[in-house]
């Protein structure tokens, strides 16, 4: 494996990508029109448009489209729909379900990273309208507890971040398991990395050391236990429990890309270097070092392919794993050295 980190390219993205949003299914490489978009992708749109430094009119206008269908997805109460139709029409009803939770995530990364002024002050008031609202759901609070977090980085005061983010922190469970399964659900199942990241950033914003200690502890065990032989072997899409054996797949590029995120927050606040070498090791999989050495990318167009079986590569690219890899790659680029 090379240690150059390629740069993220946003070819299959734009071209998943109509006047509207982006589409949520792919054939190959042609959007499925038929199954119309959803609110959990334009979440993720906005996070990695307005993630890219120095980003393109054509990067910037994926961030305009984000903003403007997260607005329309959301309810008066901050809950918010999913599912629209490729003509536009939405088919649920709002709730606070993990897509409202993606939703403040999107909302307060476009805030604290955008270099847009506008789509800085429509996200914030976007965000205090989400942020009214609150979810049953752990990964849902979660989403929304990194965004919030995000938020009070370049906002440290904002009254509704701080709130969210504090109902979140009194949620987590205090409870650290056992020796040989410390994970605070009785199965991983998926963006399970999202679970500790959201400890780690509420910790550090709310200067909550002991919540942020618990983050990094559950972050560390969890990277080791999806490490193996000296690359990721991730959760697979059915979830892992105690006992269960490995290599497991169906694998999703979600798993990869949630334990990037999840180890750059941590490499922000703790000096270790299992955090950069976690983010590699997130890169790599995509690059082809992974249980069946092969690639799960197109690096000519940027597109993801959806997912790792136990003897073949998924190769149609949705968006979902179009943006896991976008999102690796940019957390990737902080850490390593990228092509001259």
């Amino acid at each position: 494996m090379t240690d150059i980190t390629p740069q993220p390219v946003f070819a299959h993205l734009l071209r998943m990508t109509d006047h509207r949003a982006t589409f949520e299914h792919a054939l190959l490489t042609e959007p499925r029109r038929e199954h119309g978009y959803c609110t959990d992708d334009m979440a993720r749109v906005l996070v990695v448009a307005t993630r890219e430094p120095e980003s393109t009119g054509e990067v910037n206008g994926l961030a305009g489209k984000a903003l403007t269908f997260l607005n329309e997805a959301q309810s008066f109460d901050g809950a918010c729909r999913n599912r629209m139709t490729s003509g536009g029409h939405w088919t649920d009803k709002p709730t606070t379900d993990d897509h409202w939770g993606r939703t403040v995530w999107g909302l307060g990364t476009a805030a604290a990273h955008s270099d847009v002024s506008m789509v800085r002050r429509l996200a914030v008031i976007q965000f205090e309208r989400a942020a009214e609202a609150r979810s049953p759901h752990p990964r849902a609070m979660a989403f929304a507890a990194i965004g919030a977090a995000e938020l009070l980085s370049v906002q440290p005061g904002h009254p509704a971040a701080r709130k969210l983010l504090t109902d979140y922190a009194a949620s987590v469970s205090t409870s650290v398991g056992d020796a040989e399964w410390p994970w605070p659900e009785p199965r991983l199942t998926y963006a399970n990395a999202v679970v500790a990241e959201a400890m780690i950033a509420a910790g550090v914003a709310l200067d909550d050391p002991a919540l942020r200690e618990r983050g990094l502890d559950l972050l560390e065990w969890l990277l080791n236990f999806e490490t193996a032989d000296g690359h990721l072997s991730p959760t697979p899409d059915g979830g892992h429990g105690p006992g269960d054996t490995r290599p497991a797949f169906d694998q999703q590029p979600i798993e990869v890309a949630s334990l990037a995120d999840a180890c750059a927050r941590a490499a922000a606040t703790d000096p270790r270097p299992l955090w950069p070498e976690g983010i590699r090791l997130a890169a790599a999989w995509f690059q082809g070092d992974n249980d069946l050495g092969l690639p799960m990318w197109d690096p000519q167009t940027g597109g993801g392919f959806d997912g790792l079986h136990a003897d073949r590569v998924n190769l149609n690219q949705g968006a979902e794993s179009t943006l896991a890899v976008l999102s690796t790659l940019q957390q990737a680029r902080r850490y390593s050295p990228v092509p001259q």
